[in-house]
């Protein structure tokens, strides 16, 4: 398919957890940003969701798709479900690539950018990012497509992907899918 993939990060969620309330004003913002990403990339590039198993350990991802529809918040959920084509790798800590086939999976399909959209920005994408980086992979942060529980501590960490991880931060229209039109 081509050298870049998109990985949505942890947008499978019920939100009926500690933060969810710091959280949910940012996903409101950021969901219909990523579903355009979706649209754009999916049919060019792979799309991978990573996504918490919330700590079920016997589930797996349409399991974990069926709870966070009966969740909290479906309406964040249901735009973004994954369609047929996409992949899921189930993680159980803040790392897409912690304890995950994730890095594998990457060298199997001749990724070596990753665009990385979801949440929390300033946890889960700053930790991806960081171990993308570690992997010598490129990687691009989209940053109308990533949502924070703290402002100011997503300005932070989005500043640090640039600066010591080398990652391109842009917004989500400026995303290159490997020559993928934007629109």
């Amino acid at each position: 398919m081509g050298d870049t993939a998109l990985i949505v990060i942890d947008m499978i969620n019920s939100y009926e957890h500690e933060d969810a309330d710091l959280l949910l004003p940012s996903v409101e913002k950021a969901v219909p940003t990523i579903v355009g990403l979706l649209e754009r990339a999916r049919g060019r590039v792979p799309v991978i969701y990573a996504n918490d198993n919330f700590g079920q350990w016997r589930s797996h991802h349409g399991e974990i798709l069926d709870q966070a529809l009966a969740g909290a918040r479906p309406d964040l959920v249901e735009p973004l479900r994954p369609d047929d084509a996409s992949l899921f790798v189930v993680k159980a800590r803040h790392s897409v690539f912690y304890e995950t086939p994730l890095h594998y999976l990457l060298g199997q399909l001749g990724v070596d950018h990753v665009v990385l959209c979801g949440q929390v920005t300033e946890q889960c994408v700053l930790y991806s990012a960081l171990d993308a980086h570690i992997r010598h992979l490129r990687v691009t942060v989209p940053s109308d497509a990533v949502a924070h529980i703290h402002p100011e501590l997503a300005d932070a960490a989005l500043t640090m992907m640039r600066r010591n991880m080398a990652a391109t931060i842009c917004q989500a229209d400026d995303v290159d899918f490997g020559g993928a039109p934007s629109s």
